[in-house]
């Protein structure tokens, strides 16, 4: 099966991948309008991220209502429209990083730098709305351990 790609550097089927879903056999295929949406992510925030940083991992992209729930994610998340992504971060100084791009140089909704102590990683999660023009350009990091050494 050929790759269908949103932008250069992204393919739809990275912005849909999730294990969760093979494993409990969940349809996390978007409509046409989620389709536009992640598109609309990919151009005006990780190309930017991609071009200044080098090849992303995202962990998370588009997700049914359905893969939604069996990740835990809240029911407004926008994720479920497709204008939400989670990337990898290899570094709290990364993360920090990547969310002062993000904020001086994206078109973005939320920029948020994430952790999980559980399996020790970091994620920046990005997002941008259907009509670009309603961002609203929130950006903080929701680090523990970052807000706490940042006193």
């Amino acid at each position: 099966m050929q790759k269908t790609q949103l932008t250069p550097h992204f393919s739809l089927e990275e912005m849909t991948r999730s294990a969760t879903a093979l494993r409990l056999n969940i349809d996390n295929r978007p409509a046409a309008a989620h389709v536009a949406n992640l598109c609309r992510l990919c151009i005006n925030v990780l190309e930017p991220l991609r071009h200044r940083f080098g090849p992303l991992v995202v962990t998370s992209g588009y997700r049914s209502p359905q893969l939604n729930r069996a990740v835990g994610g809240v029911a407004t998340s926008q994720h479920t429209r497709g204008e939400a992504a989670d990337v990898r971060v290899e570094s709290p100084a990364q993360g920090r990083e990547m969310l002062a791009f993000v904020s001086r140089c994206c078109n973005f909704d939320q920029a948020i730098l994430e952790y999980a102590p559980r399996t020790n990683r970091y994620w920046l999660h990005v997002s941008c709305k259907a009509c670009p023009e309603n961002n609203r350009r929130q950006a903080w990091n929701a680090c523990p351990e970052e807000r706490r050494n940042s006193r």
